[in-house]
C-alpha cells in the first residue's frame, strides 16, 4: 500500500518562486528594488510621490491577489497567537525594525540576497536572530504565544 507524501512544502516553494519573480520582474521594469516597506513608507512620507502610481499598484496586487486566490486553497491554520495585544504587538515591532534596518525581509532577504548585498545579507541575519529570540523569549520564557 502507498503512503501518501506530505505536499505542504510545494506552497512555500511555490510562494517563494512567485516572490523572487516579482522582485525580479520590478527591479528589471523600474530599476528599483521591491522592498515593501520601502514601497509604502514613500507613501506615507512623501518621498514616493513620483512613482505612487507604481507605488499603489504594487500594494493592490499584495492585498488583492491573495482574495482572488483564496478559493483555490483549502482552509489551514497559521498557528498564529489569537491573543491580540500579542499580533498587534509584533506588527508594531516589525514596523518599527523594518525602519530601523532601512528595510524588510522582500528588501533586504529577497533582493538584497540575491544581488550579493552585503547590507541585505547582514541584515537578513541580524532579522533571523532577533525573531528567533523573540520566539525563545515569548513563547518559551513567557509562554505568551
Amino acid at each position: 500500500m502507498l503512503e501518501t507524501i506530505p505536499t505542504d512544502w510545494i506552497w512555500g516553494l511555490v510562494g517563494g518562486l512567485v516572490i523572487g519573480t516579482s522582485g525580479a520582474v520590478y527591479l528589471l521594469a523600474n530599476g528599483r528594488i521591491m522592498g515593501a516597506s520601502g514601497i509604502l513608507g514613500g507613501l506615507i512620507d512623501g518621498t514616493g510621490r513620483n512613482s505612487a502610481g507604481e507605488r499603489l499598484a504594487f500594494l493592490a496586487g499584495v492585498i488583492l491577489l491573495p482574495i482572488l486566490l483564496n478559493p483555490l486553497y483549502k482552509p489551514f491554520s497559521t498557528h498564529a497567537s489569537e491573543n491580540l495585544a500579542v499580533l498587534i504587538s509584533a506588527g508594531l515591532l516589525v514596523g518599527i525594525g523594518t525602519r530601523i534596518a532601512n528595510g524588510c525581509t522582500s528588501g533586504h532577504g529577497v533582493c538584497g540576497i540575491s544581488r550579493f548585498s552585503l547590507r541585505g545579507i547582514v541584515a537578513t541575519v541580524f532579522y533571523i536572530l532577533a525573531g528567533g529570540a523573540a520566539v525563545l523569549l515569548f513563547r518559551h520564557l513567557l509562554g505568551v504565544i
